[in-house]
């Protein structure tokens, strides 16, 4: 083989092979959680929610790592639209859960103390147009509208020299304006218009008395008390004790207890209610609780009788209770009495007489606790960056015989209705004939009282054409812009994780 037939043979031969080694790919950038807030609603509804289980993205296996987790809950840009995304059914089943973003005036409001100048009213949409109309349900003792020429049963259209509409309300009525001015309003002929008068109102950081009326009213010899009593709060239970030291001290046989304004409270207050209204049923069950199958399971395997709430003989700081030993109560609802109110009304049915006079309650059956951004979700070491707080449902109330569900409210014995000015029969309080609360013609107490002494013509008002009311839709009632909203307090476990 020649020389040059080895240059070609060298140079015809295969270069040998590199092989490149690939780059490592890059570990991917973990999920950063955008909202701290958000982590804290879930993990809240995860632990205590009273339909956990019937939530899938509730769910304790929902996620498999926090990838998928933080990218679910960047998802949603408030924690607002995730708590509300969360519920079940929302305003179907779950109607009452609601969100704060400021314990504070949440905590304030439990206890009675809120901003407000004691007005309490509703508003109604006047037929056929946007405007909207305000009518007074009752005023506040000891509040700046209690020193102002305003009471029950007046109506207003402007605020501020504004007409009231559809739009405009929230702001004039519930903005941050401490200060305004009603220009007040009649009703004539079934059409409502201004009247010229004007009343300044001034908000203030106040506490309202539950405690509206009590009084003793001796009908046809009989003893009749009659308490309206607005509120379940704890730190009013001694108000309320003495309330009933009063009527038992002055011997009353009958008792007409006025809830109609009630939109619940604590729970345990009630229990002192329905154990002043009696008495004979000390240690006997007044209400059951039922928690989410995870608790449910833990309370009845280790604290069954955290699921128990008996009738006491004292208050939780010791007071010993008054108690009429009533076996029959006669109680006035409308379709704003909720919760612990209804509390009172399903409890104390299998022991004793409960005469429900009025309309359909509001239907509220559930308890709720507050939970704080916290590792056990306490007040004490709730996270300093924000006031978010949850008041979640948490348990169903039922009564001793299991009785509970009632979606569409507890249903009056004796239906309360009258007339409007087009001829429809509405149920309910007529705006134009409201009455005095605890005076013995006002239309929802004069039929207590004629049911108590079977005297059918001497209470209440028997003219027919003088009750013809107005034509309106029912818009909102200032309670539900307080803080609290309505609602059973529930207790709240001690070892909740």
């Amino acid at each position: 083989c020649s020389s040059d037939d080895k240059l070609v043979e060298e140079i015809t031969e295969e270069p040998e092979e590199v092989v490149e080694t690939p780059e490592p790919e890059p570990e991917p950038e973990p999920i950063v959680l955008n909202n701290e807030i958000n982590d804290f609603v879930w993990l809240g509804l995860n632990e205590i929610y009273l339909w956990q289980a019937d939530v899938p993205n509730l769910a304790d296996n929902r996620f498999a790592d926090f990838d998928a987790y933080y990218t679910f809950l960047n998802d949603y840009s408030t924690p607002e639209s995730l708590f509300d995304g969360l519920l079940y059914q929302k305003d179907v089943i779950d109607r009452f859960s609601y969100i704060v973003d400021d314990y504070i005036a949440l905590e304030n409001a439990e206890v009675g103390n809120t901003n407000t100048n004691g007005l309490e009213f509703s508003l109604g949409l006047i037929s056929g147009t946007n405007d909207v109309f305000g009518y007074v349900e009752y005023v506040a003792n000891d509040s700046d509208a209690a020193s102002k020429d305003i009471s029950r049963g007046e109506f207003f259209l402007e605020v501020d020299g504004q007409q009231l509409n559809i739009n405009n309300y929230i702001d004039l009525l519930f903005g941050d304006n401490n200060n305004y001015t009603l220009g007040m309003a009649d009703v004539i002929d079934g059409s409502i218009g201004i009247n010229g008068k004007t009343v300044d109102l001034t908000k203030t950081n106040f506490t309202e008395n539950p405690i509206l009326v009590n009084k003793v009213i001796d009908a046809e010899g009989i003893k009749v008390g009659y308490l309206m009593y607005n509120r379940f709060l704890p730190n009013f239970e001694i108000a309320l004790n003495d309330a009933f030291t009063e009527l038992k001290s002055a011997g009353v046989t009958e008792l007409v207890l006025d809830l109609r304004y009630n939109p619940g409270g604590n729970g345990a207050t009630a229990v002192a209610l329905a154990s002043m209204i009696t008495g004979q049923f000390e240690g006997d069950i007044f209400y059951k609780e039922e928690w989410n199958p995870k608790y449910q399971a833990y309370f009845e395997a280790n604290f069954p009788d955290f699921l128990i709430n008996p009738f006491v003989n004292t208050l939780s700081d010791g007071t010993l209770i008054t108690s009429l030993n009533l076996n029959k109560v006669y109680i006035l609802t409308t379709d704003a009495t909720a919760s612990s109110s209804e509390l009172i009304i399903n409890g104390l049915d299998p022991y004793i007489d409960v005469v429900q006079i009025g309309t359909n309650t509001t239907g509220k059956f559930h308890g709720s606790i507050t939970l704080y951004d916290a590792p056990n979700f306490d007040r004490e070491n709730a996270n300093p960056n924000h006031t978010y707080a949850m008041k979640p449902l948490t348990i169903k109330a039922t009564n001793v015989d299991g009785v509970s569900d009632y979606y569409d409210g507890l249903i009056p014995d004796y239906l309360i209705t009258y007339e409007t000015s087009s001829g429809s029969t509405l149920e309910g309080e007529n705006l134009v004939n409201l009455g005095i609360l605890g005076d013995v013609n006002e239309p929802f107490l004069a039929k207590a009282l004629s049911l108590i002494t079977g005297t059918t013509t001497k209470y209440g008002n028997t003219n027919k054409e003088d009750n013809i009311s107005i034509d309106f839709k029912p818009v909102a009632n200032s309670k539900d812009f307080s803080p609290l909203g309505n609602g059973l307090i529930s207790k709240k476990p001690e070892f909740i994780k």
